[in-house]
């Protein structure tokens, strides 16, 4: 494949780009699998220390607090769940399209892999 005469790159080169942007985000969402997975964590480990010293306060003079602390929990767990599906869906998309174009231009499978 040979350069064009009115200066367009060669084809090789704009498949390595798209291969490298579908990288590009794979890695973004690899990043949001990352964050999703913390956000999830949090809420767990805050309500597990509370457990853990629950026998050191008394239920009606906390109450007012930990409903607040609760519904804030269970607004990170939808979101930290939501955010990890989401990143999963998107991870098996851009490794479904790699594998499209590794299979259609063998040549550069080699380097893809």
């Amino acid at each position: 494949m040979s350069m064009e005469t009115d200066g367009l790159p060669k084809l090789d080169n704009v498949i390595f780009g798209e291969i490298q942007v579908l990288l590009a985000e794979k890695r973004t969402a690899l990043a949001s699998l990352r964050t999703g997975i913390a956000v999830f964590a949090l809420p767990l480990s805050v309500l597990s220390a509370l457990i853990a010293t629950s026998r050191y306060h008394g239920m009606e003079k906390v109450l007012p607090l930990r409903l607040p602390l609760t519904l804030l929990s269970l607004g990170l767990v939808v979101l930290g769940t939501w955010l990890v599906f989401r990143s999963i869906r998107r991870i098996r998309h851009f490794e479904h399209r790699v594998k499209e174009l590794s299979e259609k231009y063998r040549s550069l499978a080699e380097f893809i892999e």
